[in-house]
């Protein structure tokens, strides 16, 4: 997609996908590396290129755990340079830098000069290159990449077994970044607007699945390998590509969606077929609930797949993975308390959530992580609820309140790869749902919802960008509400005061300015006051004998 230049409006100023929130350590630090700014920001050495396409072709070496490669990266000069930064984490090496053109691309070209700064590659044009021209470059690169100890947490490659004894190998990288496997511009903001070709060559009796739809397999019977060529046309995030290899069989199944049919595939492990067939019909019943939500799916041109792998699963771009045991719940158990949570299988709604919340939409910077992690959290009670009961919504959003630490804002740091508390789960998806009751109009809510991936198609934002879409179409201005739970760790406090037929009540612990509407019972009778940090009076017809908050705001409640 095309590069988003505009600066972070004021309000921005002030985080798999991973299953469960990272440690919230992570956003306390206040001193940053070089290291840090160089992986995080948008240093000049990538700004003046626009990346619009990769074609990255790797072979994997199960028996060292080892990789070898090269990735093309077509890009076009918007400004004057002739240093270009590329991100490859240690101990991984590029060993040859190619400037390619029409002419020569594929059959080699001049060597670039190339330095390494840590887990940055700075590559060196002699001569510059021209603005407005369309540019290529090969990089070969090859080594041992980091071992996840604790997939998906902590990102790398996964090298495991299966039951029956083949090789099972997978990658995982949000957070650290795709860097960590192969050669890229490892920043959010600019992401190919072509798409990608990913060619990943393994031992002849394995099976390699990643993104996109599947183009060719071929054979080297000398070498006694396959190569499997993915094709994506859709604009990716980094952290979105993935690579998976073992002992898979296919199976397919068609879904008849908003924009027509679209390829819905299944990768399994030989031995999990029956089982896959019987869970992952919970598949087209995510996409038809999300697809109500939200609009409709935004990669009917790359298909929809769901991929067995080694670890509990992330949401890889049409290549959702999945590691959930094939079974509903999250690891069998239900996160919220409440029963309702072992309705659906969580990995399956949850990862495909992120197709419209982190791949549709995606954020510029780590920093914005929320626009995927609470969007997507709040996409699981979506699901119950439109194929079961709002009640049972309301039920499995509320119940994981218990699981909200509020122990630093959800916004991070920005220009450093720093994403903020794992609240941007639990907290983030009652942020939305409280929002919801705060505009009061179901079909309101509902448009905002499709609005945000019409408007933000194929894109990467920043908050400001989210936040001043939502005031302008609920018509309330949000600014404060989004300061209060994005950017602070206090929970508003509706404070009270009954004297015979009158109620005077307030907000404490709240940000300056903050005032939302609210809904409450008095003498259980729904009423909608808007309170603020001032002492307001509400005069009532009869004694008032109690006041309730709504339970559907994410607020405490306090009689004096």
């Amino acid at each position: 997609m095309n590069i988003y230049r505009r600066l972070p409006s004021v309000t921005c100023l002030f985080a798999c996908c991973l299953a469960l929130p990272w440690p919230a350590a992570l956003a306390q630090q206040e001193t940053f590396t070089r290291q840090q700014k160089l992986r995080g920001s948008i240093t000049p050495e990538r700004e003046w290129w626009d990346l619009q396409h990769y074609t990255l072709s790797v072979e994997v070496f199960p028996e060292t755990k080892s990789l070898q490669g090269a990735v093309e990266i077509d890009f076009e000069v918007i400004q004057p340079s002739g240093r270009m930064q590329i991100d490859l984490q240690e101990p991984l090496e590029i060993t040859r830098v190619t400037h390619l053109s029409e002419v020569t691309k594929g059959n080699g070209g001049p060597e670039l000069g190339f330095e390494r700064e840590g887990n940055v590659y700075w590559v060196d044009f002699p001569k510059g290159v021209p603005v407005g021209a369309q540019q290529s470059i090969r990089i070969d690169y090859q080594g041992v990449p980091v071992e996840s100890k604790n997939p998906p947490w902590s990102g790398g490659l996964t090298w495991q077994e299966d039951e029956k004894g083949h090789p099972f190998i997978a990658t995982s990288c949000q957070g650290i970044g795709a860097s960590i496997w192969w050669p890229c511009k490892d920043h959010g903001y600019d992401e190919p607007d072509r798409g990608m070709d990913i060619q990943i060559t393994v031992p002849e009796d394995l099976t390699a699945v990643a993104n996109g739809r599947l183009k060719t397999t071929t054979r080297d019977e000398q070498q006694q390998t396959r190569t499997f060529h993915w094709q994506v046309v859709n604009p990716i995030n980094n952290y979105g590509v993935n690579m998976n290899i073992g002992n898979y069989v296919h199976f397919s199944d068609k879904y008849r969606g908003e924009h027509g049919d679209l390829d819905v595939d299944y990768w399994v492990l030989a031995h999990q077929r029956d089982e896959a067939q019987r869970q992952f019909k919970e598949a087209p019943r995510t996409l038809e609930a999300f697809e109500h939500w939200f609009g409709k799916y935004p990669f009917y041109e790359d298909s929809y797949k769901l991929v067995v792998v080694p670890y509990l699963g992330m949401e890889h771009q049409s290549s959702v993975t999945y590691g959930n045991g094939f079974q509903n719940g999250y690891r069998g158990t239900d996160l919220s308390g409440t029963g309702v949570g072992m309705k659906f299988d969580f990995i399956i709604v949850h990862e495909s959530g992120h197709e419209w919340f982190g791949n549709n939409i995606s954020m510029r910077d780590a920093a914005d992580m929320w626009i995927h992690e609470s969007f997507t959290n709040y996409s699981e009670n979506l699901f119950v609820e439109y194929h079961f009961s709002q009640q049972e919504a309301e039920d499995y959003v509320i119940g994981c309140r218990k699981r909200i630490r509020n122990d630093a804002p959800i916004i991070g740091t920005y220009d450093v790869n720093q994403s903020g508390s794992g609240d941007m789960y639990y907290k983030g998806g009652n942020l939305l749902h409280t929002l919801r009751h705060v505009i009061g109009d179901d079909e309101k809510w509902l448009e905002i919802l499709r609005g945000l991936n019409r408007q933000f198609w194929h894109q990467t934002v920043d908050t400001g960008q989210v936040e001043d879409y939502i005031s302008q179409q609920s018509g309330i201005d949000c600014e404060k509400f989004f300061d209060q739970y994005l950017r602070s760790v206090k929970i508003p406090k509706l404070v009270y005061r009954v004297e015979d037929e009158q109620v005077s009540y307030r907000f404490e612990n709240v940000v300056d300015g903050f005032a939302v509407p609210v809904l409450v019972r008095v003498n259980g009778q729904e009423v909608r006051i808007t309170p603020n940090q001032e002492t307001q009076v509400l005069q009532w017809n009869e004694p008032v004998e109690t006041l309730v908050l709504d339970r559907n705001f994410y607020m405490d409640c306090e009689g004096e």
